[in-house]
């Protein structure tokens, strides 16, 4: 084990953890120059295109007789609880600042996270053929500003290049510690994907014991047993091998079928006995969106589609759901906004699927009026009558240049921070607050960006439930509540959602025969209303065109009469286009 060192590159954003992965796996020579690709561990197209890592990608590298194994990480914060469990997974953390940045605030949160799990981190300056020399100096101050050394001891690269990339390999080799061994046989699960023949491929790295194909063992967490079907490692490709030991990052094929049975976090261990590594807990989905097929008839092939892409993802949820408007789709959870963007743009490139959503909305735990607690995450379950509402909270981290404090601040007028606290660190400042996390999934993220001009960066983590005052907004159309457009509001912004949301469907219905009312109503009061009048039939101008007025008079009275016998029959469907309209940001 002394010559094992393993390590993960942590980031914010588009800050070249990918590439600079890819310098690595070319200078250590575990991908030939004719099979390297650029991104070449992001392995999804969707990842190549928006430049982000969206799943984790290990990988095992041979270099001067040293075996160096590397996560490569997600850097967006709905992905952190992944984060949190590769950091479990190593020694050491290369921490990666884009030098035309600077340190950003998934920068801050990826460091005291690394921090926090005790691992020896190691600054690198990315980015260093594109960035001017004021800029290079600017980023090595701020990172070793932030790590609590020198700038000497940071280290200068190029993922583009590779220039420094040799350094940086030394530097780990000699800085991050080698395993340490524990008593018995145990591995962290840290990732994992699906596999036809193979069930779910579990990644892992093993602290204690060893691991062989066709032996027994069990998940500790949720006491699944199950025979190893094989044990490998990432080079990058799965590659089987006899055994893997203590020290090592690996893969353990279960052959379970049931992606369920395997969370990250859990531990492997032996059949009988043996007890789980700290820290183990299922990550909870914290965004709900109802989906459904654009086309009706899709439905069977994006049934088994969101299944397929459920495999590779567990962290997701799915339940079946009906809307009168489109039919016949399914509630998931997801992780975080971002989260549910992908999943839909995975079905759609994958699958060739497109799908129409709900408003996103958020798990809510309510206290009955006989005194019962229940978690309700569908606003068309959320009761008018209820004792106590407590709704999500979040701490958002954000960093932004000193100039743009004035109009990051002006925020807490639209949305609900609280505590707010400010730290300035160089020309930057760095505000921490309190903010639902039905706030922060609306816009937040795209008025941080337009008030500070896109220099203003965030990050954040689930702190607790906190008392909220919130209703159930239900908008009606012909006096018939239209189920898939209710929500939850905070009290404070009802009249505003509720005016804005019945003029937007004025322009967007289409008149009938008879008036049509829309109406948006909480808690039994009818909060807004704006009226389609019904299509009238011209009848002629008295004044030009002559005629009788009082024949006039009797038809325009037969036509009114015949318009309520109309009303009274009449029902409003709101077609898909109208949704989609709709629900657009």
């Amino acid at each position: 084990m002394q010559n094992i060192r393993n390590f993960v590159i942590i980031a914010h954003i588009d800050h070249g953890k990918s590439t600079l992965a890819d310098r690595l796996l070319e200078v250590t020579g575990t991908v030939p120059p004719h099979k390297m690709k650029a991104q070449y561990l992001d392995q999804l197209e969707l990842e190549r295109e928006r430049g982000i890592t969206i799943k984790m990608a290990p990988v095992r590298m041979s270099y001067k007789n040293y075996v160096l194994n590397l996560i490569d990480t997600p850097g967006h914060s709905d992905f952190s609880y992944e984060v949190s469990r590769s950091l479990k997974a190593v020694e050491g953390a290369v921490l990666l600042v884009d030098a035309t940045q600077g340190v950003q605030a998934q920068t801050l949160a990826n460091f005291h996270n690394a921090k926090k799990a005790n691992l020896t981190i190691i600054g690198a300056v990315n980015k260093i053929d594109m960035a001017a020399d004021d800029q290079i100096e600017s980023s090595l101050k701020d990172l070793a500003d932030l790590l609590e050394t020198s700038e000497e001891k940071l280290i200068k690269v190029s993922g583009k290049t590779g220039e420094g990339v040799e350094e940086l390999l030394e530097k780990v080799i000699q800085e991050v510690p080698p395993p340490k061994n524990i008593q018995g046989n145990a591995a962290l699960v840290f990732s994992s994907l699906y596999d036809e023949h193979k069930g779910v491929v579990a990644f892992v790295r093993v602290f204690g014991g060893e691991f062989s194909g066709q032996a027994n063992a069990q998940l500790l967490g949720t006491k699944t047993s199950f025979k190893i079907k094989e044990v490998g490692h990432f080079k990058p490709e799965l590659k089987a091998e006899d055994t893997i030991s203590e020290g090592e990052i690996g893969y353990i094929a279960t052959g379970i079928k049931n992606p369920d049975s395997v969370k990250v976090g859990d531990t492997i261990g032996p059949s009988s006995g043996g007890a789980p590594l700290v820290g183990f807990q299922v990550p909870s989905p914290v965004v709900f969106v109802s989906l459904y097929p654009d086309e009706g008839d899709d439905y069977e092939d994006f049934k088994t589609a969101l299944y397929k892409l459920r495999l590779h993802d567990s962290s997701f949820s799915i339940a079946s759901t009906v809307s009168e408007a489109l039919g016949r789709g399914f509630q998931c959870g997801f992780l975080g906004r971002l989260h549910f963007e992908i999943v839909a743009q995975r079905l759609d490139r994958e699958f060739n699927i497109k799908v129409v959503n709900s408003f996103p909305s958020v798990a809510y735990k309510v206290k009955l009026s006989k005194g019962e607690w229940v978690v309700i995450d569908n606003p068309k379950d959320f009761p008018d009558d209820y004792a106590e509402v407590m709704e999500p909270i979040v701490k958002v981290t954000i960093l932004s240049p000193l100039n743009h404090l004035g109009s990051v601040l002006k925020l807490k007028e639209t949305f609900r921070l609280s505590n707010i606290r400010t730290e300035t660190r160089g020309e930057r400042i760095i505000v921490t607050a309190d903010l639902p996390l039905s706030d922060l999934i609306s816009d937040f993220d795209d008025r941080l960006k337009s008030v500070s001009s896109g220099f203003a960066s965030f990050s954040y983590e689930f702190l607790d439930y906190q008392k909220s005052k919130v209703k159930r907004l239900d908008i009606l159309v012909a006096e018939e509540i239209v189920p898939g457009l209710s929500r939850v509001v905070y009290e404070g912004d009802l009249e505003l959602v509720a005016r804005k949301t019945v003029e937007r469907l004025k322009d967007l219905l289409p008149r009938q025969q008879f008036s049509q009312a829309i109406q948006a109503s909480a808690s039994g009061r009818i909060v807004a209303r704006e009226t389609i009048p019904a299509m009238k039939k011209a009848l002629g101008d008295f004044g030009k065109n002559g005629g009788d007025r009082t024949r006039k008079m009797k038809l325009w009275k037969k036509q009114k009469e015949g318009k309520k016998k109309l009303k009274a029959m009449g029902r409003v469907t709101i077609s898909p286009q109208v949704f989609k309209e709709l629900l657009k940001r």
